[in-house]
C-alpha cells in the first residue's frame, strides 16, 4: 500500500459552517420562487444573494455594467437592505416559509466531488459577505444568478454615465439608486424599448433609442408608443463617441454608413445591446459549457433548461439561457416552481416529468457581431477593447505586450491575430496572457464578449470558433484579507511549509546556517 503524503490535505480539511439540503444562489424573482417552492414542501433551504454590493463592487462594474451611475444611496448597506426587501413582496413569503435567506452575501466557488477535490467532506459552496469567508454543504445547489449586459465600447465608453440596460434596472427597481437624467438608449430590441419606458415611467428624459440595424428590431406599436411620448429613433447608426465633462458623458454622437453625423445631449448611454448568462459558478464548478446562439451564448449543457451535467448541479433563468423576448414575471415563477419540482425529485431519487428544453432559433451572436463590426468601421482601432488594462482593438489585433512594459527589443518576430488565426484556432485566454486583455479587476465583465467577438473579426473566422474564456474561483474579486479568514485546523497549518516543494523559503533568515534551520527542516519539512 503506498504511502500517504503527511502533508496532503486528506482529512484535514475542516467541515463547512453549516449544511442544507438544497443552496439557492441568487433571490431574483425566479430564486425567490422556487426557494419558497422548496421550503413550503419540507426542504431545509439556504437563499443567498450578493446585493446589496459592496460599494467596491459596484465602482468596478461588477457583476453589472452599471458605470459610474450609482448614487451615494449604495454606500449605506442597512439601507440597500431594506429597499432590496421592500422592492419585492416574494421576500417575504420566502421568510414565512422558512427560508434562511442570507442578502449581502456571494458564492464566490463551487466545489463538487471529483479527482481533484477528494480532501474535500463533501459538495461546498465557498461564501462571503465582505468581512469573511466561509463554506457551506448542499445536496444539491440551484443557481439562479441572473445575466448581465453585453458591452461595446467606443469612444469615451470608459467615462461614468456609460452602462448597461440590466444595471440600470437594478439601480432603478431594486436599489433606487441611479444617478442620471437625461439618457440614450442604444439598442431598439425589447431590451432597449423596455428601458426607455421604465425610464420616462421614473420621470426621467430620453433622447433617442437608437441601432445599427436599418429598422427597429422590436414591435411597431412598441416603437410607435416611445416616439408619441418624443423619443427620437434612429436605426442604421452607431454610437461613435461620447462626450466628456467634469462629471462624465455629456452627449452621444452617431453616425450612419455615410459618415453623417447626429448628436444628441445626455448624461447616460445605456446599452440594450443584449443579455450574456451569468455562468460563472457553473464554468468554474467544472459543469459542460455549450455555445448556444439562440440562448445568448454559452451557457450549460441541459436537455429541460434546469439540469446540468452535474446531477447536483441545477440552473434557473436568465443563468441559463436568455432570449430576445423578456419573459413575463408569471412566466418566471412558473419556470421556478417547474424547477423547484425536478429539484425535489433528484432528492427523493424519483423521475420527474421534465420536458424538452427549446432553444429559440434566432441567432443573437449575429447581431452582437454586427454591431461591433459597425463600431470598429466607424470608431477605429484605438477605442479601447478593454478598460481595465487599457487595451485598444489595435492592441489586441497586433496581439501587442502590456505598454507598461515598454516596446520590445525588436519587432521582427510580431504576430498579428490573422496570422495566428491562419494557424490555427484563437484562444481568449492566450490571449489575456500575451496582451493582459481581459485581466482587469472587472474580470472581463466588460470586455469579455467583445473581445472574443473582435478576435473572430481580426482573425477572419467564425464567432463559435474563439472558445470561452475559462473562469476560475473567486469568481468576485475578493480582498486577500477576506480569504485568510477561511476556517484552516491545526493540520493544515502544520504543513503549510512545503508549499511549492521549496522547503529554504520558509527559513526565518536569522536561522538560515545555524542549527535551527536543521532542527525546522528536520521537523516540519517532507523533503
Amino acid at each position: 500500500m503506498q504511502a500517504s503524503d503527511p502533508a496532503a490535505l486528506d482529512g484535514k480539511l475542516p467541515a463547512p459552517e453549516s449544511h442544507v439540503q438544497v443552496l439557492v444562489v441568487g433571490a431574483g424573482p425566479a430564486g425567490l420562487t422556487a426557494a419558497t417552492e422548496l421550503a413550503r414542501n419540507g426542504v431545509s433551504v439556504m437563499l443567498i444573494d450578493e446585493n446589496p454590493l459592496d460599494p467596491h463592487l459596484v465602482g468596478l462594474d461588477v457583476p453589472l455594467f452599471f458605470g459610474g451611475r450609482a448614487g451615494s444611496a449604495v454606500q449605506n448597506q442597512a439601507r440597500m437592505v431594506e429597499q432590496i426587501v421592500a422592492s419585492d413582496p416574494a421576500y417575504e413569503a420566502a421568510f414565512e416559509a422558512g427560508v434562511d435567506v442570507g442578502l449581502g452575501v456571494t458564492c464566490w466557488g463551487v466545489y463538487l466531488p471529483g479527482p481533484a477535490s477528494r480532501a474535500l467532506p463533501g459538495p461546498v459552496a465557498a461564501l462571503t459577505d465582505g468581512a469573511r469567508s466561509w463554506t457551506v454543504g448542499f445536496d444539491r445547489l440551484l443557481i439562479a444568478a441572473g445575466a448581465r449586459d453585453f458591452v461595446a465600447f467606443f469612444d469615451g465608453a470608459d467615462q461614468p454615465g456609460v452602462m448597461g440596460a440590466q444595471a440600470f434596472a437594478a439601480l432603478t427597481d431594486r436599489y433606487d439608486a441611479f444617478d442620471g437624467r437625461r439618457l440614450l438608449v442604444y439598442g431598439s430590441g425589447e431590451l432597449g424599448v423596455r428601458t426607455a419606458q421604465r425610464a420616462l415611467d421614473l420621470g426621467l428624459e430620453v433622447a433617442a433609442l437608437v441601432d445599427v440595424t436599418d429598422e427597429p428590431r422590436a414591435a411597431p406599436a412598441s416603437i410607435n408608443a416611445l416616439r408619441a411620448k418624443g423619443v427620437a429613433i434612429r436605426t442604421g447608426v452607431t454610437v461613435t463617441a461620447a462626450a466628456r465633462g467634469a462629471l462624465g458623458v455629456t452627449s452621444a454622437t452617431l453616425a450612419d454608413r455615410n459618415g453623417v453625423t447626429e448628436t444628441f445631449a445626455c448624461d447616460t448611454i445605456c446599452l440594450a445591446l443584449g443579455r450574456i448568462p451569468s455562468i460563472e459558478l457553473f464554468d468554474s464548478a467544472g459543469i459542460e459549457i455549450v455555445l448556444e446562439a439562440g440562448l445568448g451564448g454559452y451557457v450549460p449543457r441541459s436537455a429541460d433548461g434546469i439540469s446540468t451535467s452535474s446531477p447536483l448541479v441545477f440552473g434557473l433563468g436568465d443563468c441559463i439561457g436568455v432570449s430576445e423576448d423578456l419573459p413575463s414575471r408569471a412566466d418566471i415563477e412558473d419556470e421556478a416552481r417547474r424547477a423547484a419540482a425536478i429539484v425535489m425529485a433528484s432528492l427523493d431519487g424519483s423521475p420527474a416529468v421534465i420536458g424538452a428544453r427549446t432553444v429559440p432559433a434566432q441567432d443573437q451572436l449575429a447581431y452582437r457581431r454586427h454591431v461591433i463590426e459597425r463600431m470598429l468601421e466607424s470608431g477605429g482601432h484605438e477605442v479601447l477593447a478593454c478598460q481595465c488594462e487599457d487595451v485598444t482593438r489595435g492592441d489586441l489585433a497586433g496581439i501587442r505586450p502590456p505598454r507598461y512594459l515598454g516596446c520590445p527589443a525588436s519587432t521582427g518576430n510580431r504576430r498579428d491575430l490573422k496570422s495566428h488565426a491562419a494557424e490555427g484556432p484563437l484562444n481568449h485566454d492566450q490571449m489575456k496572457r500575451l496582451t493582459r486583455v481581459s485581466m482587469g479587476a472587472c474580470q472581463g465583465r466588460r470586455c469579455r464578449e467583445q473581445v472574443a467577438l473582435l478576435m473572430a473579426i481580426y482573425g477572419g473566422m467564425p464567432s463559435a470558433a474563439v472558445p470561452l474564456a475559462g473562469y476560475r474561483p473567486p469568481v468576485r474579486p475578493l480582498p486577500l484579507s477576506v480569504l485568510a479568514t477561511m476556517a484552516e485546523t491545526r493540520a493544515m497549518a502544520d504543513e503549510w511549509p512545503v508549499w511549492f516543494g521549496i522547503p529554504t523559503q520558509w527559513i526565518p533568515y536569522g536561522a538560515i546556517g545555524t542549527p535551527e534551520e536543521d532542527a525546522m527542516l528536520a521537523t516540519h519539512m517532507h523533503l
